[in-house]
């Protein structure tokens, strides 16, 4: 039976929506409570908040209805017929443990529409309890909407700062579900990222959480009487359709809206086989137990949501296997010429090698320095119209096809978190060697924690006694003869340690970033000190002209770098150094722009070594 046809059977299912948990909070005197706390805050009538309440309930309620689920399932394995689905079965045995007795919260990441329909079937697929599945409402279309509900889809509005009672509404009835021992599953990032790379957590389901686990220890009537367990959840595909236009929109292309004709459209592309998608779990977090940690350490002060979301975060780039596709792409793209085959096993040999030390999976358990393995992965590419291949000569060579470039760094951006403290190593180190001569000699691990500051809003970084010892782990191996962070490094130590290196990422991997900085901070520069704050609408515009413009002049080397995403993070650094605000001063304006141009300059010169040492 096609999915059309599974849809049209579960017809009969239509109507309205009986769920059990929708009709328990209602009855729940700790919700009445609530409900007339918010009318007396909201100086409004009790009944009228209760109505208006029970509204926005009946709008977001989703229910397990067998034969809607059944063909719901059929239909998003239908969207999912691109792609073979990897799940590691020791993973999902951990998780039927905890599924036993603990409610599962799955936070997952967001790279495509498809993860809506892929984490809801694995967990069927595995027989974890049915999941109920948070998504925006802009994704309720008719007809489809209704049966999604009916599966376990909860459609809640994005925009709701101005709609207390919606907040109280949602807050309440995701209490309980989990009260009723309902699993969840949400998008951590909020959106599909748009560069490749996880984006900073969304706060607002995780804080419900918490707050329905607060409420349960101040009353015995309170809606959570169960532990939750937060999962991250990795989701990487060898390639996407929707790469394309999600690049176009970091540009400041306008996002097609989710319409019928839209759905036509991404269901008819899926008709294109893309190899495989791999949906891995993180290690979990007991929310009660890390709460009570996080109180009881007063550095915490007012941020535990915050440092819960950071921490799903890091598990989630944690659990992110290595791709072949990521690999190759990060190849093809530190070249500035086309590759043979044997020349990009050269190039991808020694970070195979960095990334097995480093303990990191690969996705489907391939052999990255197996050129079967790496020959298959380039067809692959070719097929979709990503690398371009000539054949007519001696032997084939690739290289990324032409206006695919971006692309090509959203894949290689999946892996990009494997590979950030190599590059700020190696951009310390630089930092280090530049220094012969001066006043006084730059400590690596002091400029290691600088590039962490600076780019704090582009990356997940571990706690600070954390983040020094990775320096150290690196360090070590890139063959330095370091024991603890006592330990100082010369400039000529420096540059011999990344000469005689047989792996250089930092100008692929921070270079784009860099660049991106460099316009903003260029850009802030020139700004005069006007007695009003930085009109960032007008300045983000700028930033996308003149960015276009270096990058015709070469000036930076990648389009990736013209990215309002990218803009708008640089933009939040400079607010950090209070850049933007009324009659910031100049100096300081003119420090951050030379601060990132040496980093830079370094990055620059860590491409020519690599370059250099290129077979």
């Amino acid at each position: 039976m096609k999915p059309w046809q599974a849809l049209r059977h579960a017809k009969d299912s239509l109507g309205p929506i009986h769920s059990p948990e929708l009709n328990e909070l209602l009855r729940a005197p700790w919700f009445a409570e609530r409900l007339d706390n918010l009318a007396g805050q909201l100086d409004r009538r009790p009944s009228d908040v209760r109505d208006e309440a029970v509204g926005y309930l009946r709008e977001m309620a989703a229910t397990h209805d067998p034969r809607a689920t059944d063909a719901w399932r059929a239909f998003g394995r239908w969207f999912l017929r691109a792609y073979d689905l990897y799940v590691d079965d020791d993973q999902v045995q951990r998780l039927r443990e905890l599924d036993r007795r603990s409610s599962l919260a799955f936070a997952f990441s967001h790279r495509s529409y498809l993860d809506g329909f892929a984490v809801p079937e694995v967990i069927a697929a595995k027989r974890l309890t049915p999941v109920y599945t948070l998504g925006g409402s802009n994704l309720n279309l008719f007809p489809f909407g209704q049966w999604a509900s009916r599966s376990g889809v909860i459609f809640i509005r994005r925009n709701i700062r101005e709609l207390p009672v919606y907040r109280l509404a949602l807050r309440s009835y995701i209490a309980e579900l989990v009260r009723s021992r309902g699993n969840l599953a949400w998008s951590i990032e909020g959106g599909r990222t748009r560069t490749g790379k996880l984006r900073p957590p969304t706060f607002g389901i995780l804080r419900y959480l918490v707050d329905g686990l607060d409420e349960a220890a101040r009353t015995d009537e309170g809606p959570i009487a169960t532990d939750i367990q937060l999962v991250g959840v990795s989701i990487v595909y060898d390639q996407l359709h929707e790469v394309q236009l999600m690049t176009g929109e970091a540009r400041g292309a306008g996002k097609r809206p989710e319409d019928l004709r839209w759905l036509v459209h991404l269901a008819r592309q899926q008709g294109q086989r893309l190899g495989r998608a791999y949906l891995d779990f993180g290690e979990p977090i007991p929310l009660s137990q890390r709460l009570a940690e996080l109180r009881a350490d007063p550095a915490t002060g007012e941020h535990e949501v915050e440092r819960i979301a950071l921490d799903v975060s890091h598990r989630i780039n944690r659990a992110t296997p290595v791709t072949a596709t990521a690999v190759v792409s990060l190849a093809l793209l530190g070249a500035d010429r086309s590759l043979t085959l044997d020349e990009l096993l050269a190039t991808v040999r020694p970070l195979a090698g960095y990334l097995t030390r480093q303990g990191w999976a690969v996705a489907g358990a391939l052999n990255l320095t197996d050129r079967a393995t790496i020959r298959r992965t380039l067809d692959e590419m070719a097929v979709s119209g990503l690398v371009a291949v000539f054949d007519e000569g001696t032997e084939p060579v690739w290289q990324i096809a032409p206006g695919r470039h971006l692309v090509a760094a959203f894949y290689r951006n999946t892996i990009i978190h494997a590979l950030v403290q190599r590059a700020i190593t190696e951009l310390a180190l630089r930092a280090v060697a530049d220094s012969s001569g001066a006043p006084a000699e730059t400590d690596v691990f002091a400029e290691a924690g600088r590039l962490r500051t600076l780019l704090k809003f582009e990356f997940y970084f571990p706690s600070s006694t954390q983040y020094g010892a990775e320096v150290l782990a690196e360090l070590r191996l890139l063959g330095a003869g370091v024991h603890d962070e006592d330990w100082r490094c010369d400039p000529e130590t420096a540059a011999a340690l990344l000469e005689k290196s047989d792996l250089l990422v930092a100008h692929l991997v921070l270079r784009p970033y860099l660049d991106a900085y460099l316009v903003v901070a260029d850009r802030l520069a020139a700004e005069p000190c006007d007695p009003e704050p930085v009109d960032e609408p007008r300045l983000l515009a700028e930033c996308l002209a003149v960015g276009q413009q270096w990058l015709l002049q070469h000036r930076i080397t990648s389009a990736e770098s013209v990215s309002l995403e990218l803009f708008r993070t640089a933009l939040r650094v400079a607010g950090k150094r209070h850049l933007l605000i009324a009659n910031a001063a100049a100096q300081a304006r003119r420090e951050f722009a030379a601060e990132v141009a040496a980093d830079v300059e370094r990055a620059d010169a860590i491409a020519e070594l690599a370059r250099k040492g290129t077979p």
